[in-house]
């Protein structure tokens, strides 16, 4: 019985962490990868450097809005239904549809490009608030830091296994059948939605929430989750290590997001090639894979507060190196330290606060977890946007994340974990 047991929790687990192993070719081929330099080449070919980065920055600060609208909302309507797994099938949905669409808009229909990137982010997002939800009903609370580290490793893994296919897709096109390197980004696009689909049906099938009876999905319920809401809103200052968490998180995570998804966008702007650009990001993926499982391995036996400072530290230095950075290799000296910090940041960020949270809230409360990492999503890139395109230098920008994280940090530190 006890080994029966395991096994469907292993089971269970290994189903939840490989959606991330799905969702994560969406973020390294699409968000990171090649979205960036397709608009700037392809969809925009005739706007100037600047302008072109600051609507990419605006796409993403939108996209974040939606989705901090949205989040607490569906997921205190989550947690009253149990629906955090039919709510991220949804928003999956919509995503991987809109992925499969991109390579459909022609060039030069940059706000058609932008608008179709907009609700892909907005879909990923909201699935992401119901997936990061899921950890309490797949594993107990003192595997959190190692499960949620799974989650972050098979992401890497799998989101850098085919962007490796697509980088060979985009670099040779003729080994594959494809006419040029424009053919072989629309073709990517296509590859992250089928992916995306295929591996979320383990999750879908195997992953169960704990079933409450009689609650149907009905305007009663989505009334009373939006009473709900307002009642934790009002008192979630009474959860002061919530509340000094989510603020700390706000910016650190703020500073870490809006390195990963301008970086390319910043490359290309200080002269950096498309190839090094691309060969930058394996790096970070191949990286990434071990280091979010240490970094995992590590907050289990010490702590995931104390675990967190190390990455956060190395994704300053590295920023700094990226604002005096003139080279190529020194790019993937960059990419390189964000693999390591990056997965260990984002896994044991989730596995702290899932640990300070009511479990039977969970929904909600990474509602506003994800809303606040959304929100503050808004301010790094189109700050870091901003100051490039009045000051005429990306450099400048940059050093915003920076900033941010340390801000954070500093925050963090008084955040009292020690009940959990």
């Amino acid at each position: 019985m006890t080994i029966t047991t395991a096994k469907s929790g292993n089971s269970k687990i290994l189903s939840w962490a490989f959606y991330d192993w799905a969702n994560s070719a969406f973020s390294t081929t699409v968000i990171v990868g090649f979205f960036p330099i397709f608009f700037k080449q392809y969809w925009s070919i005739d706007a100037e450097v600047g302008e072109s980065t600051f609507w990419l920055g605006t796409a993403n600060s939108i996209a974040s809005v939606l989705v901090a609208i949205l989040a607490p909302v569906l997921g205190t309507v989550a947690d009253k239904g149990s629906l955090k797994k039919k709510h991220l099938v949804a928003f999956a949905g919509l995503a991987i549809v809109m992925t499969g669409v991109l390579p459909f808009v022609a060039a030069g229909n940059w706000q058609i490009a932008l608008l179709i990137y907009i609700m892909a982010i907005t879909g990923f997002s909201g699935a992401n608030v119901f997936y990061d939800a899921l950890i309490v009903d797949v594993c107990e609370k003192d595997k959190y830091e190692r499960v949620s580290a799974i989650g972050y490793s098979l992401g890497y893994l799998g989101g850098g296994l085919l962007f490796a296919l697509n980088v060979a897709m985009v670099l040779s096109p003729t080994s594959f059948g494809l006419a040029d390197s424009s053919e072989g980004v629309k073709y990517s696009f296509a590859t992250v939605a089928v992916w995306w689909a295929v591996f979320t049906i383990p999750l879908i099938l195997f992953v169960k929430e704990p079933v409450r009876p009689d609650v149907n999905y009905t305007w009663s319920l989505i009334k009373s989750a939006f009473s709900q809401l307002a009642n934790t809103f009002r008192n979630i200052r009474q959860l002061k290590v919530v509340f000094l968490f989510l603020l700390a998180y706000w910016l650190y995570i703020d500073g870490v997001y809006t390195v990963n998804k301008m970086a390319v966008a910043y490359g290309i702007d200080i002269g950096i090639k498309s190839d090094t650009l691309i060969t930058a990001l394996l790096i970070t993926q191949f990286i990434g894979f071990p280091s979010a499982y240490l970094f995992g391995i590590v907050g289990e036996k010490f702590g995931p507060k104390k675990a967190i400072y190390p990455g956060l530290f190395i994704y300053t230095v590295a920023i700094v190196w990226g604002y005096f950075m003139t080279s190529s290799w020194e790019f993937y000296f960059l990419a390189g330290a964000i693999g390591i910090a990056i997965g260990g940041v984002q896994a044991l960020s989730r596995a702290l606060y899932a640990k300070i949270i009511p479990a039977d809230k969970a929904g909600e409360f990474f509602g506003f977890y994800n809303a606040l990492g959304k929100l503050s999503s808004i301010i790094g890139p189109v700050l870091m946007g901003s100051i490039g395109l009045i000051t005429g230098s990306a450099r400048a920008g940059i050093l915003v994340a920076a900033l941010l994280i340390i801000s954070g940090g500093i925050l963090l530190f008084f955040v009292d974990d020690s009940s959990n």
